[in-house]
């Protein structure tokens, strides 16, 4: 929903701008940049038009959001067009315009993005190329999509991403993947250059510049998929950790969805978290933690395996539960037993959420049961046994059984505590 501080309803008129700058617009986009009151923009974008244009410039601040507001009212009523880079819905200004206002005031006018032109020389389609932006973002986000033969353009934040991205790449057993970095696309000065990552030497250049990353993995490494059920020696971990075959028949049930968020509760090494931000670059999570040291030990898991924007907080379940949105779907491996967890976690989501609750104790185990006797759901018992050596042969040695309650909130049929 748009804030009840939303300047005006007049239009805004999005603009994009290329590197090649006012030669390279169409007559529609002048025209809308010449007819305005008020032109906004960052200062290169801004030194792209020429001085006969005689709106006035206003240079968006950093950082821009907390401004934003205060900014568009000051120049409400008259004639108001934003420059962004390209492809303003592109990681640009008119995403930031229509999710904090809404899509009616917001008119835009595209031009080609980086992403376009850098495939147009590369000869890339679009099907076969992911992109991921760092601009005002980790470079980590770049581990998530890390597979043998995938193509990927990356968005630099500054000059220093392309030595980044080559730094990242070799340290996460890619050391061979080749990289070509686009600058100025569109622009006079534009050129490219390559390198493969463990080589990397090449110094910093423009600032405006895309990373084209064709990914190869060097001997022994051991590709990272996004479907559940990474290793369990992909996280740092001290032992508490959902094993990999719990946390596959766990995801399984939480149903990862694009844009949803998951509160992963009691979260130890935060596999489970880690593992459903993987699933999807659109995907948020939060796991809670009252362990300080197992919360850093999660931030640096989630930085590793790609999902920098994880979330982590130390407060304790249930009374520590966050109440400024409600998750899509829930995960307690730790603290079950806790006086009103699982009815917390039921109140807390939505119809179509979903929640899993793992126990291992009899303590456990009983909240789980009076869960499923006050809810429903579904009351699983899972036992796994790994092959080990004995003696001069091979046997089989079981793991710690583990009972898993799942719950679709809104089921049909469905009862309640109340």
């Amino acid at each position: 929903m748009p804030p009840a501080n939303q300047p005006t309803n007049d239009v805004l008129t999005v603009v994009g701008i290329g590197a090649d700058g006012w030669s390279g617009l169409t007559d529609g986009a002048r025209e809308e940049i010449g007819a305005c009151d008020v032109l906004f923009g960052g200062r290169r974008q801004l030194d792209l038009v020429p001085a006969s244009v005689p709106a006035t410039r206003v240079e968006w601040p950093s950082p821009l959001l907390p401004a934003l507001d205060g900014l568009l009212a000051e120049h409400a009523g008259r004639r108001r067009c934003v420059l962004a880079s390209g492809d303003p819905l592109l990681s640009g200004i008119a995403t930031t315009l229509i999710t904090r206002y809404g899509q009616a005031p917001v008119r835009v006018v595209p031009a080609l993005s980086s992403v376009t032109l850098a495939r147009a020389r590369l000869g890339w389609s679009f099907e076969e190329t992911e992109v991921i932006s760092s601009v005002a973002r980790s470079v980590d986000r770049v581990a998530r999509a890390l597979a043998p033969g995938r193509r990927l353009l990356v968005l630099s934040s500054t000059a220093g991403t392309p030595g980044e991205v080559a730094g990242l790449l070799a340290d996460r057993g890619y050391g061979a993947s080749t990289l070509t970095v686009l600058e100025n696309l569109g622009a006079d000065g534009e050129r490219s250059y390559q390198g493969t990552a463990r080589d990397w030497s090449h110094p910093p250049g423009a600032d405006l510049n895309v990373v084209a990353v064709e990914c190869a993995a060097d001997a022994g490494t051991v590709p990272h998929a996004t479907v559940a059920g990474l290793p369990d020696d992909a996280f740092e971990h001290d032992g508490q950790i959902t094993k990999r075959d719990l946390r596959a028949a766990a995801l399984a049930r939480l149903a990862p969805m694009p844009g949803q968020l998951l509160w992963d509760i009691g979260a130890g090494a935060g596999s489970v978290a880690v593992e459903w931000c993987r699933a999807h670059p659109s995907n948020r999570a939060l796991a809670l933690e009252r362990d300080p040291t197992r919360a850093a030990r999660i931030e640096r898991n989630a930085h590793l395996l790609g999902v920098p924007d994880l979330r982590v907080a130390t407060e304790a379940a249930p009374d520590g539960l966050p109440a400024d949105e409600r998750p899509d779907a829930i995960f307690v491996g730790g603290g079950v037993s806790a006086p009103g967890m699982v009815p917390a976690c039921v109140d807390t989501l939505a119809p179509g959420g979903r929640l899993v609750a793992h126990a291992v104790t009899v303590e456990a185990e009983s909240a789980l049961l009076a869960a499923y006797r006050d809810y429903g759901g579904e009351l699983v018992r899972i036992g796994a046994e790994h092959a080990t050596p004995l003696g001069g042969f091979t046997g089989w040695q079981p793991a710690r059984t583990v009972t898993q309650y799942s719950l679709l909130v809104g089921e049909p049929g469905q009862h309640s505590s109340g």
